[in-house]
């Protein structure tokens, strides 16, 4: 009696078509990952931006550096500030929130100043907050010393992070 090798072509073809259908089924699943990606960085950006301009402002408390301009050490480096919160310079809001060009884009040096992840078309930055158009994080500088500095999320969700 001779002892069979291997499969046969139909064991095959049924392997091939089983992992054709897995492959269908979970393709659709994988594409969107980049969109939602993106959306969760800008909403990281929104949160660290949120978080910078909080201790930025309560160090200005502490320094009484609340005036139309000033300036405090965080981390070692000096944040330019406005009415006690970051300014939109380099030196401000992105240098306090640690925000770089290797991983955002960055626009503004007035405000508003938008940060948007890389990789996120120029059509789908807005500085419109909360409009389904937007993937990108605004910040609006404090206007006196009795409206602070707001940062807001521009989108709505992943749809517009392409």
């Amino acid at each position: 009696m001779k002892r069979q090798k291997g499969f046969t072509l139909i064991e095959l073809i049924v392997v091939i078509v089983i992992l054709g259908i897995l492959a269908a089924t979970a393709l659709p699943k994988f594409v969107n990952l980049q969109n939602d990606a993106r959306w969760a960085s800008a909403k990281g950006a929104q949160g660290a931006m949120q978080a910078a301009a909080s201790l930025a402002h309560a160090a200005a408390l502490v320094a009484n550096q609340t005036g139309a301009t000033g300036s405090i050490t965080m981390e070692g480096s000096t944040v330019s500030l406005i009415y006690g919160y970051p300014d939109a310079s380099a030196t401000g809001i992105v240098l306090a929130a640690n925000i770089t060009t290797n991983s955002y884009q960055i626009s503004g040096t007035t405000s508003p100043v938008t940060v948007a992840p890389l990789g996120v078309a120029a059509a789908n930055i807005t500085t419109t907050p909360n409009t389904a158009a937007g993937c990108n994080v605004i910040y609006t500088v404090a206007s006196s010393a009795t409206s602070p500095a707001t940062v807001q999320i521009a989108g709505t969700g992943s749809t517009n992070c392409q």
